[in-house]
């Protein structure tokens, strides 16, 4: 049995998978524009990869949450390849799917917890992992202010993050239905 049941849940997952892509590949773009010693463009934009994972597994479950995560990825990776340098695409590959399977391990650990908890903790676990992982892999070497750019861009995502606590809420006190269990992955 899927977990994907009612009429518009192709068309959600479409919808997922497009913004997934959509913020990956604008966060690529935007990493390459420093704001100042301390940040980039990036930054701002990449959390809320967190939040369409965290609606898709609160909605369907890990199991498409994380076909989410590898159809967004091959999207983003490709798009990137063209309009990002190598090294870029390959540091933010690696660093999205990594982040991403564990944002969302640790919000199906917690799904059942207070409404605020699985998010928070997935988005925190995450944004370590990936702010470590991409710009050790993106920048180390090139002579670029890259550990205060990760300490900055890490201090935004976490920053994101908890602001993006709200539209999470809404959303799911709106339109999500029913929360399956990690049984259905």
């Amino acid at each position: 049995m899927t977990t994907m049941q009612r009429p518009n849940d192709a068309r959600l997952f479409a919808l997922a998978v497009a913004a997934m892509a959509a913020v990956v590949l604008a966060s690529n773009i935007l990493v390459q524009y420093a704001i100042n010693d301390w940040l980039t463009w990036g930054a701002f934009t990449y959390p809320a990869a967190f939040l369409v994972s965290e609606l898709v597994n609160r909605r369907f479950g890990p199991r498409i949450a994380r076909r989410v995560a590898w159809v967004g990825f091959a999207v983003a990776v490709a798009a990137s390849l063209v309009l990002a340098p190598a090294r870029i695409a390959l540091a933010s590959g690696t660093a999205f799917i990594a982040s991403q399977w564990l944002d969302i391990g640790v919000f199906d650990r917690l799904r059942r917890a207070a409404w605020w908890r699985a998010p928070l903790a997935a988005t925190v676990a995450a944004a370590l992992l990936d702010s470590a992982v991409f710009w050790g892999i993106g920048f180390a070497g090139t002579g670029s202010p890259w550990i205060t750019w990760a300490l900055g861009d890490l201090a935004v995502k976490l920053a994101v993050g908890v602001g993006m606590l709200l539209p999470f809420r809404l959303l799911i006190a709106r339109s999500l239905g029913p929360q399956p269990s990690s049984a259905s992955s």
